[in-house]
């Protein structure tokens, strides 16, 4: 045996060390114990046990991952990490964590209250582009050239505009829009003398139109059509104003006899049009991601509850982010550092948030929830599975959630105010999700709630394991030991 052994040493320079002798050995003749592989220990440990003791003495523990980061060390073992000791701090004192941190995301919400909703406008640009400072010096030079047009068409879907019943009736429209607050004048066929009367215009029109003066004649042809009359009411208020939508409402209150239709278009129209449009069909869209994520959620979990609080707490989220953005670019108190001008809310901005975030806020939640229903399951210990799931998935949500901010911001770097305020609304809920909700609101809730998280009556149960997904979350068996052969 001892010859055998001497046969089997390598060459090795005659300052070796013998731990250095030892380890060269055992790789020379690790194919040989049998025993050893039997027991399933690896050759490179037993290396490094002979290299650390052979000499008789430990290693310096002090040297070893001595220019480890501190951020990105080793994972921590088990139930010792930053994230189970948070988790496990929130839920020895839920209440106390879980009222602050609402108060903040409700007190974020409170200027979504005084949302303002309005197309963009050249306001959007940057002053220093060309186009906007063209804009703004023929507003300062020529007064009048940000006037706000209505058109106002008085239609009559059966017969010609120009009878004398409805030449009167049309009369009588244009003085009372005439008098509407904040209307400078109406261009229209009764605008041509202001002194003539109702009579006149109705003696004037009402035969052949080869018999008009020329300027009449030119004027009718601008502003009659086989059915329909035009009037053009002119004002000073800005076409997405408070006064501008007070005035579009005045016109279409109005009325006119002899079955006609007052119809009206215009800047302001088509800016109030638009976001009752999308105000209108918002909640359909809302309710329809919420149906459906709760679902989606129930045949995941097995629980009734995990879903309602999932979409509640996704909801005041948004809605915090929602307050920001109305804070810093509708009431414009970061617009010096920003470098926008302060303005209303583009419809299209909630909407394109609501889905984004509600969608990514789905990811962490679906995330979080599947860990600490796996550890549950295994366990049977709510409090412990909130703080095990919390630390198994808090790296990672938190790592992807930094990630997206970092993009989301680079889009607030953007000079046009749309993107910018787009980018820095997801930034904005992205990191309040992935923060105050995930790590504070969630574990404080669910320990609240304690064994109700996973509560759910026996159908929804039969309907759960029913629609084969019973088994998410569920820890796979360890495998048996290998006997040694």
């Amino acid at each position: 045996m001892r010859d055998r052994a001497q046969q089997s040493w390598p060459a090795l320079p005659n300052t070796a060390s013998g731990a250095e002798a030892a380890a060269a050995y055992f790789r020379a003749n690790a194919t040989q114990w049998g025993t050893i592989r039997s027991l399933y220990v690896d050759e490179s440990e037993v290396e490094r046990a002979l290299l650390s003791r052979w000499d008789g003495h430990e290693p310096d523990r002090g040297r070893v991952n001595l220019l480890t980061l501190p951020l990105l060390g080793r994972r921590p073992r088990a139930g010792r990490g930053s994230w189970h000791r948070m988790a496990t701090w929130v839920m020895r004192r839920p209440v106390q964590v879980l009222v602050p941190a609402l108060a903040l995301l409700v007190l974020m919400g409170i200027p979504f209250l005084h949302l303002r909703l309005a197309n963009g406008d050249v306001d959007q640009l940057p002053p220093r582009l060309e186009a906007r400072q063209g804009y703004d010096n023929l507003v300062k030079s020529f007064p009048g050239q940000d006037q706000t047009q209505f058109s106002t068409v008085v239609y009559y879907p059966d017969g010609h505009p120009l009878t004398a019943q409805r030449i009167g009736d049309q009369y009588d429209l244009s003085r009372r829009l005439v008098a509407i607050p904040g209307v400078l004048r109406v261009n229209s066929l009764y605008s041509a003398d202001p002194s003539a009367s109702r009579e006149n215009y109705q003696r004037l029109y009402v035969g052949p139109s080869s018999q008009l003066p020329p300027e009449a004649r030119q004027l009718m042809g601008q502003t009659t059509g086989k059915n329909l009359v035009l009037m053009s009411v002119v004002s000073n208020q800005p076409a997405s104003s408070d006064g501008a939508r007070a005035i579009l409402k005045a016109i279409r209150a109005q009325h006119v006899g002899d079955r006609g239709e007052i119809l009206v278009s215009g800047q302001t129209a088509f800016d109030v049009d638009i976001i009752n449009f999308i105000v209108g069909r918002t909640p359909i869209a809302v309710g329809f991601v919420i149906v459906v994520t709760y679902f989606v959620l129930f045949l995941l979990t097995g629980s009734l509850v995990l879903p309602l609080k999932a979409v509640l707490l996704n909801l005041l989220s948004i809605s915090a982010s929602f307050g920001a953005l109305v804070w810093i670019f509708q009431d414009g108190h970061l617009s010096g550092l920003l470098g926008f001008t302060p303005q209303s809310i583009d419809p299209s901005i909630p909407v394109i948030l609501f889905a984004i975030v509600f969608g990514m806020s789905m990811d962490y939640e679906v995330l979080l929830v599947s860990r600490i229903h796996e550890e549950y399951s295994a366990t049977g210990d709510n409090t412990l599975a909130v703080a095990d799931g919390l630390e198994r998935s808090g790296r990672l949500i938190t790592g992807a959630a930094a990630i997206m901010v970092g993009v989301f911001l680079a889009f607030g770097l953007a000079e046009v105010v749309l993107i910018k305020s787009i980018g820095i609304g997801l930034a904005i809920a992205v990191a309040l999700d992935a923060t105050i909700v995930r790590v504070l609101i969630v574990p404080a809730v669910m320990r609240i709630l304690g064994r109700y998280n996973w509560w759910a009556p026996r159908p929804a149960r039969w309907l759960h394991r029913r629609a084969g997904l019973a088994e998410f979350g569920q820890r796979p068996a360890k495998p048996s030991a290998k006997q040694p052969a």
